[in-house]
Order: C-alpha cells, then sequence, then structure tokens
C-alpha cells in the first residue's frame, strides 16, 4: 500500500479502528471506537476501519458485515478501510496471508523464528511460570531441538512457529498510562508468531497491517499494554517505523469482569431495539469517558468539540445498571 509513505509524508495523524467479528458489537467495543475516532478527528487526523478475521474458526463475514452497520448506525464514519475504500477487502486480514508470510520469511531469514511443538496442555502444566495474571512465559523448550528432534515430532504434530527474544528492556510512553518497560524474556518468552494450523498470529498480522497501512496512532483497550513491546519489537525487526500508543480503560460491570462479545454483554443489537436511536448510547459512553458531566443524549459531531482525552478516566470503568 501507498497509504504509509502518504501520511508520513504529509504529518497527518493516522489512527485506526479494528474490531474482531468473532461475536456481535457490545458496548465496550463501541467505546474504543468512538474514543479512537475522538483521538484521530480532534487532531484533524484521519481514521481506518480495519477487520481483524485472522481466525477462520471464530470470525464470519455475516458478523463483519453486521458490525460495519452498527458502526454506521452509531454515525462513525470511516476514512479509508473495509466497506469504504475501493480496495476494500484489502482491509480485512483474511484476505493478508500472502504479505504476512513474506515478513514471517524475513524473520526466518534474521534465524530468530524457529518451529514450536509444545501442546496447549503442557504449556498450562503447573511447572509452567506464569505471571499473577495468568499469563505463561514460555520456557523456550523447543528453542534448542537439533535438526533431527525437530524431524522426529513434526512426523506427530504440526509445530506453531515462535519468535525468540531478547532478554533486555523495550521501553515506550503510552499516551495514558505514561512510560512503560517490559522485558520480553522474562514477562512472555519467545511468542508465537504463525499458528500450528498455519495461520498468523495477532502480534505478527496488527504489526504488518499497522505498518502498511501509515497508522501513526493506536487507541485500544488496556487489555493490550502487554502486547505492545511484542510489537515494538517486531516492528524494529522489519524496519518498520511504529505509531503512538495510548491504551484507554476496559468497561466492565458491577463485579470488575471486562465485558465480551462471548458472554453477549450490552450488545448494540439490543440497545437498537431499546433506544431507537444512536444519541443515548453516544451520551452514555460520553458520560463514561469523563466527557460530560451525566448522560445525556449526543451524536458523534456534538461530541467532537467537547473531547479532551486527559478527562478519560485511569480505572476500568463500571457500566451502570442499563434496564430494557
Amino acid at each position: 500500500m501507498l497509504l504509509e509513505k502518504q501520511n508520513l509524508a504529509a504529518g497527518v495523524v493516522v489512527g485506526r479502528f479494528a474490531p474482531t467479528p468473532s461475536g456481535f458489537l457490545h458496548l465496550g467495543n463501541v467505546f474504543c471506537s468512538l474514543l479512537a475516532w475522538l483521538y484521530a478527528k480532534s487532531s484533524g487526523g484521519k481514521i481506518i476501519l480495519r477487520v481483524e478475521d485472522l481466525d477462520p474458526q471464530r470470525c464470519t463475514r455475516e458478523k463483519a458485515d453486521q458490525l460495519a452497520r452498527d458502526l454506521e448506525w452509531l454515525g462513525l464514519e470511516w476514512d479509508e478501510g473495509a466497506y469504504v475504500s475501493t480496495n476494500s477487502e484489502s482491509f480485512f486480514q483474511s484476505q493478508r496471508s500472502e504479505i504476512y508470510a513474506q515478513y514471517f520469511e524475513q524473520l526466518q531469514e534474521q534465524g530468530l523464528v524457529y518451529p514450536c511443538f509444545c501442546s496447549r496442555s503442557e504449556l498450562h502444566a503447573a511447572e509452567a511460570p506464569h505471571l499473577s495474571d495468568g499469563r505463561i512465559i514460555y520456557a523456550g523448550t523447543c528453542r534448542q531441538l537439533t535438526p533431527e528432534q525437530r524431524q522426529a515430532k513434526a512426523q506427530k504434530r504440526a509445530p506453531a512457529y515462535r519468535l525468540q527474544v531478547e532478554d533486555k528492556a523495550i521501553s515506550f510512553f503510552d499516551g495514558h498510562y505514561g512510560q512503560q518497560s517490559y522485558n520480553l524474556a522474562e514477562e512472555s518468552g519467545d511468542f508465537i508468531v504463525r499458528r500450528s494450523d498455519g495461520v498468523f498470529a495477532y502480534q505478527l498480522a496488527v504489526t504488518i497491517d499497522d505498518a502498511l497501512m501509515g497508522v501513526t496512532q493506536v487507541v485500544r483497550g488496556c487489555d493490550l499494554l502487554s502486547s505492545t513491546p511484542m510489537q515494538l519489537y517486531i516492528y524494529r525487526l522489519l524496519g518498520f517505523e511504529p505509531p503512538s500508543f495510548c491504551h484507554i480503560p476496559l468497561l466492565v460491570d458491577a463485579t470488575g469482569r471486562r465485558l465480551s462479545k462471548r458472554d453477549g454483554d450490552l450488545e448494540i443489537a439490543a440497545l437498537r431495539k431499546a433506544y431507537g436511536s444512536p444519541e443515548p448510547i453516544i451520551g452514555l459512553l460520553a458520560y463514561l469517558a469523563g466527557q460530560i458531566d451525566k448522560p445525556e443524549p449526543l451524536c458523534v459531531a456534538d461530541l467532537l468539540p467537547l473531547f479532551a482525552a486527559s478527562k478519560i478516566p485511569q480505572q476500568n470503568i463500571v457500566v451502570p445498571e442499563i434496564k430494557f
């Protein structure tokens, strides 16, 4: 794509919203899409809609189509991307495997990619190191296998492929949470860049896509904060210029559980039926984001001149009970 050179040359802020159509849009997704849109547009920038449908078992075009219709109903318009650009299909990750393969080969040529034969049960074994949030730190079990051992294991199971990391800190400034520093060797270990079924992993695909699509600003949920050092590492290895990152708090229920597609939390279909128009939903989200003092109907255009990133809370945000 030529978008990267055009955007960088013009000094244009380019944001993106990149949902996964594994379920239907819920209030938390809309909160993220709205803030990504506001961040970009308040800077006079552009915003892209990308559909992250990497996983064919979970993602369908039907769900992606409905997602796009719901976003349009809410009043969010995109400058480029899926359902907008003449090359719309190129903004679906399911159509970009050949691109990912080219950069995967570049990493292989650097000698940093190796096959991993560990099963899910082996990775979750009691002796495997875990972080406090349950994430597993990969111990490098398959890194030192000999060619003969790899060949023997490949007869029994198809490997995933991991990227070998460095034992040193990766530091970056987050636009909402400030200075961050992660040591991938200590906090993730070598991570997967291609699954055993051949599907390219999120960390690789999203890095390549943001770079080639000219994205200069990534606004997304704070649950992805720990993904950023992995992506920065890939940016460096592939010679890409990274965007700025800004992670925002999540919407949670009264127990602190994040809203999710899997649990069908406050799906937009139900909210559309209950309210009939998008303004009450946009107004509620503006209130939860600290932009207005009380929930009141607003359209996206009304909210734009009011937007101030500094007003967004630091902690995750409890959504009040919504009665239908």
